[in-house]
């Protein structure tokens, strides 16, 4: 079988890095989170003003951009791979609410995507890579081998997001999760910049109704067939 590039994309809480995390495992592939590298980049703003009333400081933001240094650790006992901010481990709190009710606005910054998206590419380079995103198979490898998009209802989609936060003991309001969700899938479809869409040749999955067995069982049979050689 020879190495490929897999991209896997999906709107927000679709399950998508899930997935891709379970296949680079399987396969023996690097994975690499884009969406955390956005919300790295959000946490970096919170922490340092460059967010006020839920307004991003564009200019402040694209100025710091030089200071801001992403790179990920080796998955540890929790078998996740943990998102370091200038060394700092900072995967659970790139995961809270604050984080995700601003991380689209940030992510359509032109210039904060573009730099972002030079740096996703070199992670490719010598393919054996499963990243996923939201324009991973449309702006950063549009030659990857195989790409997905994943979709679910906003409901099934607010749900998951919801559970997931309990299970981490954090506050969490249904309604107010699901209007996130909402919100980001109108700011991811509708940027100026690589905006959310499935690429012509990626295989659409709507997996509101499956397990995550039958979705690794999918993955699976397609990542055979196009690793083929």
């Amino acid at each position: 079988m020879r190495k490929i590039t897999v991209a896997i994309d999906g709107f927000s809480s679709s399950g998508k890095s899930t997935m891709a995390r379970a296949l680079a495992r399987s396969v023996g592939y690097v994975y690499v989170d884009s969406g955390a590298m956005y919300r790295a980049v959000t946490l970096f703003a919170l922490r340092n003003g460059l967010i006020e009333d839920g307004k991003v400081n564009r200019d402040e933001l694209v100025n710091a951009l030089d200071d801001i240094h992403i790179s990920f650790a080796p998955a540890g006992a929790d078998g996740v791979q943990h998102t370091l901010l200038n060394g700092e481990d900072v995967e659970r709190e790139i995961r809270d609410m604050k984080v995700s009710s601003m991380v689209s606005p940030v992510a359509e910054i032109p210039e904060v995507r573009r730099r972002l998206t030079a740096i996703q590419k070199e992670f490719g380079l010598h393919k054996g890579i499963v990243m996923d995103g939201r324009d991973i198979g449309t702006s950063v490898f549009p030659d990857a081998e195989m790409k997905v998009f994943v979709n679910a209802s906003a409901e099934e989609r607010a749900l998951r997001r919801f559970r997931e936060l309990e299970e981490k003991g954090e506050k969490a309001d249904f309604d107010r999760v699901y209007q996130n969700i909402r919100e980001r899938d109108h700011i991811d479809t509708t940027r100026e910049v690589s905006p959310l869409r499935r690429a012509d040749d990626a295989v659409e999955l709507d997996n509101g109704e499956m397990t995550p067995a039958q979705q690794m069982e999918w993955l699976m049979r397609l990542f055979a067939e196009r690793s083929r050689d």
